[in-house]
């Protein structure tokens, strides 16, 4: 005679197996897009730091400053380290966008442009600021200060 045998059988776990890979299917195209949404959120909020950093160093220093290593961390800030932001910010990459900032030789206008480290991936949008603290977007390439504000 036979003993009963405890436990699931190879269909059993076929069936479960491929219910999860369903469920994988459908969460994870969702989870990158929030991702990406949350990078592009961080990304704007990192342009609206630097502009009210930007106002701050000029007002303290009387014009904007050179680099964006200039409003980086110091335990006692000067006009090259004015630690207005963090040192995330300074070296020009933070979740996923790349920041690249440039001033006129008198140090009296700036402008900063914001772009995906990979396109698709980390995000879809490019931002542009500049002294006017208006943030502009493009959905295609690098935005510039003809481009529609965001909103």
């Amino acid at each position: 005679m036979r003993k009963q045998q405890k436990g699931f059988s190879l269909i059993e776990l076929l069936i479960v197996v491929a219910i999860i890979l369903i469920i994988a299917a459908i969460a994870i195209p969702n989870l990158l897009r929030s991702k990406m949404a949350a990078n592009e959120a961080s990304a704007v909020g990192s342009l609206r730091t630097i502009n009210t950093s930007s106002v701050a160093f000029s007002i303290t220093y009387g014009n904007f400053p050179p680099a964006l290593s200039d409003l980086g961390p110091s335990t006692s800030p000067t006009s090259t380290a004015a630690d207005l932001i963090d040192s995330a910010l300074v070296t020009g990459t933070k979740s996923g966008y790349v920041f690249a900032y440039k001033s006129s030789s008198t140090y009296q206008q700036y402008s900063i442009t914001a772009g995906p480290v990979s396109q698709g991936v980390t995000g879809q949008r490019y931002f542009f600021t500049d002294q006017s603290g208006v943030i502009r977007v493009n959905l295609t390439t690098t935005a510039s200060s003809t481009d529609n504000p965001l909103s």
